[in-house]
C-alpha cells in the first residue's frame, strides 16, 4: 500500500469496514475495536488519520510505540487469537500512517479483556446484549442451530397422527404409546430434549406450533399492479400448522394466483398450463422455510404482483456466503434438522445446494437479493411479460364467477367454483389422502364449512372419492 491509496481510503469515509484514529494509547480501547471486526467482516483501522479523513501521519516514535500498544491488544486485551497485520505507509515527510488489517474471526465470538463481546454497528462498535443477537452471532459459526433450541411444547404437544405417518413409512415401525417411550424417541430422533420439543420437533410434528412460536408462520399477500399497496389487495392470506402445512397452502397461494395459459387444441374446460413451471416455487419455498434464520421472530412473506413473485426469507445468508456463490450451487445448513428430516421426505428437499440451481435451471428470470442491512433473502421471480396479469385475471372473471353462483349443477366449471372450493381442488390435487380436518386446518376454517364445499364439488363432479371413508381417498375429476 502507498499513500495513493490511503487517500483513496480515507476520501471514502469511514464505515463498518473501515476506521479512523489520529493516535491511538490504550490497549483495551484498542482491543475493544479489533474485536468489533474480528465479530463483523473485519476491516481496517488507519491510525495516524483524522476523523475527517485528513492523513496527518505518526512520528517514527510513535509509530513503534503504537506498533508495540497494537502487540499488546492482540496478545492481552482480548480473549480469541486474532493474527493483526499492520502496514506502515508514508504519508509526508517523516509522517506515518499505520494501516492495521484484522481479518474476519475464524473463532467467534471474540471478547475483550473484561468479557465483552463488541460488533460494528456502522461506523461505531456496540455492545452484544440481546439473547437473540448473542444466539445469531454463535449460529453464524456453527455453535448452536436454532432449530435443536428448546421450546416450551411438551410431549402432549406431539401430532401422535402425523408421527406415526412418518415413523411408520420411514422405519417402517409404530409409534409408542407411554409418554416416556415417547419422549426418548423423540430425543434419539434428535426433536426433543428433556421432555419438551425442540423447534425442529415443533415445526414438523407438532399440533398448532403457532400457539408456541406464532412468528413462524407465511403470509401471503396478491396485490394489484407492481407496488405494495397500503391498504388495496386482491387475496391475503396467513399459513400456519407445520411446515409442510405452511408449504401445501403457501403454494396454493401462489399458484391460483399464476394465471393460466389455455394449451393448443384443448377445450375451453381443460386445466390450463402453468407460465411459470411449478417445480421453480417449491423449491423456493423450501429454501425459505428450511434455510431462513429462526433465530429472527418473524414470518416468511409471498408477495404476488402483476409482473412477478417474491418470496422473502428471515435472515441474510450467513457468513461467507454470497448470492453468486448461492447460483453456483453452495449452501450452508443453516438449520441441519429441518434439512434432514426434508430429505426423508417431510418436504420436496431434492439435495443441499440443488435447489436453486434447479430454478435457474427450469426459469432463469429469477433474481436473488441479499439484503444485508434489512437482514433478508428475496426470490423474486419475474413473470413473462405476454402473460395476463393476477389482476388483469381477476378483472377478466368476475362477471363469469358473479354467474357461476346460479349456474346449473352440468354446467362447466370455469368462473363457478369459489375461493375455498378451488383451494380444496388444489390441495386434493396434491394430497389425496387428506382429511377434512387437515382440510379444515389448512383452511383455517371449521369442519362443517370444508364438508359443505366438498359436498358442492361433488354435485358438480368437480370431485369424488373414491374407495371407503377410512381408507379410500379423493380423486379430482374436473381439475379447471
Amino acid at each position: 500500500m502507498n499513500a495513493t491509496e490511503v487517500k483513496r481510503l480515507t476520501a471514502l469515509g469511514e464505515d463498518s469496514s473501515r476506521q479512523f484514529k489520529e493516535d491511538v494509547r490504550n490497549a483495551d480501547s484498542l482491543a475493544a475495536e479489533m474485536v468489533a471486526l474480528s465479530n463483523s467482516a473485519g476491516g481496517v483501522i488507519l491510525i495516524g488519520v483524522k476523523d475527517n479523513g485528513m492523513p496527518v501521519g505518526l512520528s517514527p516514535a510513535d509509530v513503534r510505540r503504537v506498533n508495540q500498544l497494537i502487540s499488546n491488544a492482540a496478545t492481552q486485551g482480548m480473549r480469541g487469537p486474532i493474527v493483526p497485520r499492520t502496514e506502515n505507509v508514508r504519508v509526508g515527510k517523516e509522517r506515518i500512517v499505520v494501516v492495521l488489517t484484522i481479518p474476519e474471526g475464524l473463532d467467534k465470538p471474540y471478547f475483550d479483556r473484561q468479557g465483552v463481546i463488541w460488533v460494528k454497528a456502522g461506523p461505531d462498535k456496540r455492545r452484544v446484549q440481546s439473547k437473540e443477537e448473542l444466539q445469531r452471532l454463535f449460529q453464524a459459526v456453527g455453535l448452536v442451530y436454532a432449530d435443536e433450541v428448546p421450546t416450551e411444547a411438551g410431549m402432549e404437544r406431539v401430532s401422535r397422527e402425523r408421527l406415526r405417518g412418518f415413523v411408520s413409512e420411514v422405519f417402517g415401525e409404530d409409534i409408542p404409546v407411554s409418554r416416556d417411550e415417547l419422549a426418548r424417541l423423540l430425543e434419539n430422533m434428535n426433536l426433543a430434549r428433556g421432555g419438551r420439543l425442540n423447534l425442529a420437533g415443533l415445526l414438523l410434528f407438532g399440533e398448532q406450533p403457532q400457539s408456541v412460536k406464532p412468528a413462524f408462520v407465511v403470509k401471503a399477500v396478491r396485490y394489484p399492479g407492481s407496488d405494495i399497496a397500503s391498504h388495496t389487495y386482491l387475496d391475503m392470506e396467513d399459513f400456519e400448522g407445520t411446515l409442510s402445512a405452511q408449504f401445501e397452502g403457501a403454494l396454493a397461494f401462489i399458484l391460483r394466483s399464476l394465471p393460466k395459459i389455455q394449451q393448443e387444441g384443448r377445450s375451453i374446460n381443460s386445466p390450463g398450463k402453468l407460465p411459470i413451471p411449478r417445480i421453480v416455487f417449491e423449491e423456493l419455498l423450501v429454501n425459505a422455510l428450511i434455510h431462513r434464520d429462526y433465530f429472527i421472530n418473524g414470518a416468511v412473506r409471498v408477495f404476488v404482483f402483476d409482473d412477478r413473485i417474491e418470496i422473502i426469507s428471515p435472515g441474510s445468508l450467513p457468513n461467507h456466503l454470497t448470492v453468486e456463490k448461492v447460483r453456483a450451487g453452495n449452501s450452508i445448513l443453516r438449520n441441519p434438522i429441518l434439512a434432514s428430516f426434508s430429505a426423508k421426505g417431510v418436504l420436496p428437499y431434492r439435495g443441499l445446494g440443488t435447489g436453486i440451481r434447479r430454478v435457474l435451471k427450469e426459469w432463469p428470470a429469477v433474481d436473488l437479493v441479499d439484503d444485508r442491512e434489512a437482514c433478508t433473502f428475496t426470490a423474486r421471480v419475474r413473470l413473462p411479460k405476454e402473460q395476463k396479469t393476477p389482476a388483469a385475471a381477476k378483472k377478466r372473471n368476475k362477471g363469469a364467477s358473479e354467474q357461476g353462483r346460479n349456474a346449473p349443477i352440468n354446467a362447466p366449471l370455469s368462473g363457478v367454483l369459489n375461493e375455498i372450493q378451488a383451494y380444496i381442488l388444489e390441495v386434493i390435487s396434491g394430497n389425496p389422502h387428506i382429511s377434512y380436518d387437515e382440510l379444515a386446518e389448512r383452511l383455517s376454517k371449521d369442519r362443517s364449512t370444508v364438508m359443505r364445499n366438498i359436498g358442492k364439488l361433488k354435485e358438480r363432479g368437480a370431485l369424488r372419492r373414491v374407495g371407503s371413508k377410512k381408507t379410500g381417498h379423493w380423486q379430482v375429476v374436473n381439475p379447471d
